[in-house]
């Protein structure tokens, strides 16, 4: 699993994960930008007190306000937007790491839609989960590893596996290594926890979990 890790890790500069690197990164600033200036306009309309004073302080809150929340958000937006290069990235990996003509089958456009959505709204609700748990000594960075390990272990893994297989035969692929993919999880939650590093976690976690496939897969492993 360690060699699995360090090959999706030295993929990552490649061109096709350079490409698919800017133009997520371009749309997710953009989505950002656009959601500032919302943001911002509701506040000052929202913000309508006379006094100079209370007015600069009460704007002042509302903009530090806005960027906590701007910087929380990049990680899910990022992997929204990453989600629907998704399948090229997959496609990318099996063409290095299969036998020639093996490949998988991309999605629907409508359900890698659907995978977007799913796993921008992973991330924003293990985020928030941990931004809960901050509150809590001790417990906070091992609930948030875990959470991250599982919930991002088991999307990314069937979003590999179902480009070879039926949903009821990816799942119960996941269940029967569970463990491992657990395990496997632990690897995307570095990425996730880690500020920066969090924008690359759907170039990670394709190139791993699509190698991860492979290992666990006896049937698609002959080179």
């Amino acid at each position: 699993m360690l060699d699995a890790a360090f090959d999706a890790l030295r993929q990552i500069p490649t061109p096709p994960f350079r490409s698919v690197l800017l133009k997520s990164l371009g749309l997710t600033l953009l989505l950002l930008a656009l959601a500032w200036a919302g943001l911002d306009r509701l506040a000052l309309s929202v913000v309508a007190v006379q006094h100079p004073l209370l007015h600069s302080i009460l704007a002042f809150a509302t903009g530090f306000g806005i960027v906590f929340a701007l910087a929380f958000l990049i990680g899910p937006v990022s992997i929204f937007v990453a989600g629907f290069f998704i399948d090229d990235l997959a496609s990318v990996v099996e063409r290095e790491i299969y036998p020639a003509g093996r490949q998988g089958t991309p999605a629907h456009h409508v359900e890698a839609l659907r995978s977007a959505i799913r796993f921008s709204f992973v991330s924003l609700g293990v985020n928030l989960v941990a931004l809960m748990l901050l509150l809590v000594p001790g417990i906070n960075l091992i609930a948030f590893f875990l959470a991250n390990a599982y919930l991002f272990g088991r999307e990314y893994f069937m979003l590999a596996a179902m480009r070879f297989r039926g949903g009821a035969e990816a799942e119960d692929m996941r269940s029967l290594n569970s463990l491992k993919l657990f395990i496997a999880g632990l690897f995307i939650a570095i990425f996730v926890a880690t500020p920066g590093l969090n924008l690359l976690t759907p170039l990670f976690a394709t190139a791993f979990m699509v190698r991860v496939h492979k290992m666990l897969s006896p049937d698609l492993a002959a080179a």
